[in-house]
C-alpha cells in the first residue's frame, strides 16, 4: 500500500467516511485550480455534504499530510491576500496594507483571515505549487484573491476584457515598454507578486502628446502613489529590479472592476476554525505562539455550572456523584459539538465553550437542559440542575497554560452572567438577544424572557439580562 492509500485509510477511520471519500475523488481527480485553497465550505455545498463534517474531515486529511493548511490575510475591500501563513503563530501584529485599495488593516481573525487548505505536493504536483509559473490571470485567481472571490471562468474573462487595458510578465532584471491609449476614467496600475500600485487620476482635455509614466520593482513596499493625466496616448516604463517575475497589470477602475471584487461567497475563518472542536482537538496548542493577542471582534461565550455539586457529593457519595457528572459532561459536550460550538476547558463541575453566533450558542443551551431533564429522569433523581450564562461580545485569543483560550471583559461578563441562574434558568444578555436568530429561537419555542437589570461581581456597572425561565 502507498503512503497516500495507508492516510486515506486512516482518514476514513478519524473522518465521515463519505468526506474521506469525496476528499479522496478530490485529491485523485480533481482539475489543478480545484485543489488550491481549497474553499472548503464551497466543497460542501458542491457535494451537499455537512459543513461542519467537511471542516472536520479536512482537518484530520491536513493533519496526515494530505493537505497544506495556510491562514491568508485578506483585504476586506478586494478580497486580496496580503499575506498568506503557514501556521497562526506567525500572523503580525501590526497592520495590513493593501497597495490596490490604498488602505491599512489591523488583522483580527473574525472575517478577515481565510483558512485554506492546498493539496500537499507530496501527495500530488500541482501547478500553484510553482506559483510563478502560473499564467498572469492564474496567478491573480489562484494566488493574489481568496476563494472568497466568486469568479468563474466565463465571468472572469468577460470581465477582464472590460477593465484590462494591457498586462505583461516581466521576468527578474528586465525592463519593458507599454504603450497605451488612456481613456477618461481612473486608472490603477497593479503588481500582485510584489504588491505594488500606482493610480492615475485621469482627467482634464484628452491630448495627443505622449504621456511619460516610469514604475521600478524591487522588494521595498512603498506606499501606492496617484498621479494625475490627461486621456491620450501613454508610455509606461517598467522596471522589474527583484529577483522574481513580476506582473503588471493596468485596469480600468470602472464598475466591471468592482462588480468582479464585490461577487463574493463564504469561506472559512479562522474565528470559525479556533471554534471548531475537531481542530482544538487535533491541533491543540499548535495554533497560537504563547505571546500572541488575536483581536476578535464579535465571538459568543457559554458558560454552565452544575448547582449544588459540593451538597451532591456528600448526599449520594463519591462514586455516584462522579457517575452522574460524567453523564452530565457526556451530554454538554456532545450538544456543544453538534451546535457548532467547542469547549475552551472545563473547570471543577463548570464548562466553558464558543460559538460563533449567539443563536447556536442558545439552540445548544435550550438542548442542554432538556438533556439534564431527562438524565435525571432516567437515573431517578433531580441532583442534576445546569446553571447557564451566555454574552457576545470582543475579546482576544491568547495562549493559556499551553491551551488556546480567550481573554478580556467579555468573558468576564459571560461568567458573571452564569451565576445569576438559581434553578435551570438561562441567563443572556442585551447583545445575544438583540440577534434576530435568537429572536426567531425564542418565538418558536415561544419563550418570554423576563428583562432585569444584574449587578455582576467585578463589574462596574450594572447590566440589563433576560432569563429564559
Amino acid at each position: 500500500m502507498s503512503n497516500t492509500q495507508a492516510q486515506f485509510s486512516v482518514l476514513r477511520q478519524t473522518a465521515d467516511p463519505a468526506v474521506a471519500d469525496a476528499i479522496a475523488w478530490l485529491i485523485e481527480k480533481g482539475e489543478d485550480h480545484q485543489l488550491n485553497r481549497i474553499n472548503v465550505l464551497d466543497f460542501s455545498g458542491q457535494t451537499g455534504l455537512d459543513e461542519e463534517r467537511v471542516i472536520s474531515g479536512f482537518l484530520h486529511a491536513s493533519r496526515l499530510g494530505l493537505f497544506d493548511l495556510t491562514w491568508n490575510v485578506l483585504c476586506p475591500g478586494c478580497g486580496g491576500v496580503l499575506d498568506a501563513h503557514s501556521t497562526l503563530k506567525s500572523l503580525r501584529h501590526d497592520d495590513y496594507n493593501c497597495a490596490l485599495c490604498a488602505a491599512g488593516y489591523e488583522a483580527s481573525v473574525d472575517e478577515q483571515v481565510e483558512v485554506a487548505f492546498t493539496v500537499s505536493p507530496r501527495v500530488r504536483r500541482i501547478a500553484a505549487h510553482e506559483p510563478n509559473t502560473l499564467p498572469i490571470w492564474e496567478y491573480f485567481k489562484q494566488v493574489f484573491w481568496s476563494s472568497g472571490i466568486d469568479l468563474n471562468k466565463e465571468s472572469f474573462e468577460s470581465l477582464t476584457d472590460e477593465v484590462v487595458i494591457d498586462a505583461l510578465e516581466l521576468p527578474a532584471g528586465e525592463k519593458a515598454v507599454l504603450s497605451l491609449q488612456l481613456p477618461a476614467q481612473f486608472v490603477i496600475v497593479f503588481e500582485p507578486v510584489t504588491h505594488a500600485a500606482q493610480f492615475i487620476d485621469v482627467q482634464g482635455e484628452p491630448t495627443r502628446e505622449r504621456q511619460q509614466l516610469s514604475l521600478i520593482y524591487n522588494n521595498v513596499h512603498a506606499p501606492t502613489g496617484t498621479t494625475t493625466m490627461r486621456p491620450g496616448p501613454l508610455r509606461l516604463s517598467l522596471d522589474n529590479q527583484t529577483g522574481t517575475r513580476v506582473l503588471p497589470s493596468v485596469f480600468i477602475a470602472a464598475d466591471g472592476l468592482h462588480h468582479m471584487l464585490g461577487k463574493r461567497k463564504p469561506f472559512l475563518t479562522a474565528k470559525r476554525i479556533l471554534t471548531n472542536q475537531t481542530f482544538r482537538d487535533v491541533y491543540k496548542a499548535d495554533n497560537l505562539d504563547i505571546d500572541q493577542r488575536l483581536k476578535i471582534t464579535s465571538l459568543t461565550f457559554l458558560f454552565t455550572d452544575l448547582k449544588g455539586s459540593t451538597a451532591l457529593y456528600e448526599r449520594v457519595g463519591d462514586l455516584a456523584a462522579f457517575d452522574l457528572v460524567r453523564a452530565h459532561f457526556r451530554a454538554l459536550l456532545e450538544i456543544i459539538s453538534s451546535e457548532r460550538g467547542a469547549v475552551v476547558k472545563t473547570i471543577g463541575d463548570a464548562v466553558m465553550a464558543t460559538f460563533i453566533r449567539p443563536e447556536h450558542a442558545l439552540a445548544a443551551s435550550l438542548r442542554m437542559r432538556s438533556a439534564m431533564a431527562a438524565l435525571n429522569v432516567q437515573r431517578g433523581t433531580e441532583d442534576l440542575i445546569v446553571k447557564i450564562g451566555i454574552h457576545e461580545g470582543p475579546c482576544l485569543a491568547v495562549m493559556l497554560n499551553e491551551r488556546q483560550d480567550y481573554f478580556g471583559q467579555t468573558v468576564n461578563i459571560a461568567a458573571r452572567v452564569q451565576s445569576l441562574s438559581t434553578s435551570q434558568e438561562i441567563h443572556i444578555t442585551g447583545p445575544v438577544i438583540d440577534s434576530p436568530a435568537v429572536a426567531t429561537i425564542l418565538e418558536r419555542e415561544a419563550i418570554r424572557p423576563i428583562q432585569k437589570e444584574a449587578a455582576l461581581r467585578g463589574i462596574a456597572d450594572k447590566i440589563g439580562v433576560y432569563e429564559i425561565p
